[in-house]
């Protein structure tokens, strides 16, 4: 168990680790990828923009373009060259006929040199030709003078990111990750001797709490049981029926002590030796129509009328006794305390993995700032009452964790019209293990 606990504190640590550092280094390596491109559009059309203005220049100035553009450098091979007038009209393309041009003024990169100066679009594909172009367009008093280079693998390389960078980024992030291993390991053998120190000192103080109360819990019948003998033994002329009023006071506290140290002994069961417990196929139905029977038999200012909805058959894995143990003590409680006169045991949900059972009284219920402390051991809303109806202080501490031991989980609320509303689970296959002390 502890070596599971410790492999999911180191696979859960590694993992988180692992996903905020490969999170964050695949949003650095996509921005800056997407940056490096960007960066190398915005160059390429710094350069196109710079020859652009010369030419512009030269247009501006009434001198023939025709001469500019025939005898200087240009910055790039196969380079289009396009004069377009402010109303989109194309006037000059040293590539496609004029003829076979339409207005230009909607094209992106113009649209934006017309309205803010300047504007290039990295891949649109031409109207004209069919070609792809890198467009770059710079607008002036009169026209607007755009520049293109068609797509090859010269220019593809040119805007292509380096990946040079990103491949050491992915290199040291992988380094990162070996070596995120190996911390996350020790990190999670630290934390796992934590839990079990603190399991082990929390079970302490359980055990320390349990010996204290159960010793509180004794003091009183042993207490009585002497009284009551030392009386018997005195050689006090006693009638009759004082005789045996002492006798059955005596056999009463007997009784209490009795059930006390068997409920003792379970829990400490299902507590230290869980594992030897047995498991077997139980039918929940079968065990409800024993707990009525059980209640015909008490005396009728005792007796609860049991009303059971269970319209399926309910098969579990489990142990006999302790699923016994949580109908038979959640009675026992509506019996002592409720002052109601009905239970209700309902199957509010049925399937392959498990149950999930609803228990009712029709009593006063508990006042609010008791419900959280019911499952306590030797928690007692009315301490005085409690001992007279001869309740050891462990039931419901016992059908907690009984619930547990089945995989399952207990709430308890006040029922809106009075009484108190058990809802459990079980599971239905492997018996899940839980010894969560209460």
């Amino acid at each position: 168990m502890a070596s599971e606990t410790k492999k999911s504190h180191h696979k859960r640590l590694f993992l988180q680790l692992i996903a905020f550092s490969w999170a964050m280094v695949l949003c650095f390596v996509g921005y800056q990828y997407i940056r490096e491109k960007e960066y190398k559009s915005e160059f390429l059309n710094a350069q196109l923009q710079q020859y652009n203005r010369h030419l512009l220049a030269t247009v501006e100035e009434g001198e023939p373009y025709e001469d500019y553009i025939a005898t200087h450098d240009k910055p790039f091979e196969e380079l289009r060259i396009s004069i377009i007038t402010l109303t989109g009209a194309v006037i000059y393309d040293n590539i496609i006929p004029l003829d076979s041009l339409d207005n230009h003024r909607g094209r992106p990169e113009v649209a934006n040199a017309l309205a803010e100066g300047t504007g290039y679009n990295i891949s649109r594909q031409s109207t004209s030709d069919g070609r792809e172009y890198f467009y770059s367009a710079t607008r002036g008093e009169r026209v607007v003078v755009r520049t293109a280079i068609p797509y090859s693998s010269t220019l593809q390389d040119l805007l292509e990111a380096d990946w040079s960078f990103l491949v050491v980024m992915i290199s040291i992030t992988l380094v990162m990750s070996v070596v995120a291993y190996f911390t996350t390991r020790k990190l999670g053998k630290d934390i796992e001797r934590v839990n079990r120190y603190e399991a082990e000192q929390e079970r302490n103080r359980l055990k320390r709490q349990l010996t204290n109360n159960i010793n509180h819990e004794l003091k009183t019948p042993v207490a009585s049981i002497q009284v009551c003998l030392e009386t018997l033994l005195s050689g006090i002329n006693l009638s009759e029926e004082k005789r045996q009023e002492l006798i059955e006071r005596c056999y009463a506290h007997n009784d209490r002590l009795r059930r006390l140290l068997n409920d003792v002994s379970l829990i400490t069961r299902m507590e230290d030796g869980s594992t030897l417990i047995g498991k077997e196929r139980v039918v929940i139905n079968d065990i409800i129509d024993e707990v009525a029977k059980e209640l015909e038999m008490l005396p009728e200012d005792e007796r609860l009328m049991l009303h059971s909805d269970f319209n399926d058959e309910v098969i579990i894995e489990g142990n006999q006794s302790l699923i016994g143990s949580i109908f038979r003590n959640l009675t026992e409680n509506a019996i002592a305390y409720s002052e109601g006169r009905n239970i209700y045991i309902s199957l509010l949900e049925n399937n392959e993995r498990l149950c999930r059972i609803r228990f009712e009284d029709d009593g006063n219920g508990v006042e609010q700032k008791h419900l959280s402390h019911l499952f306590e051991r030797f928690y007692r809303v009315d301490k005085g009452r409690s001992r007279q109806k001869g309740g050891t202080g462990l039931g419901l501490a016992i059908v907690k964790h009984a619930v547990q031991f089945h995989g399952g989980t207990i709430t308890v609320t006040n029922r809106p019209n009075g009484g108190l509303r058990f809802e459990f689970t079980i599971l239905k296959g492997s018996v899940a293990q839980n010894t969560n002390h209460i």
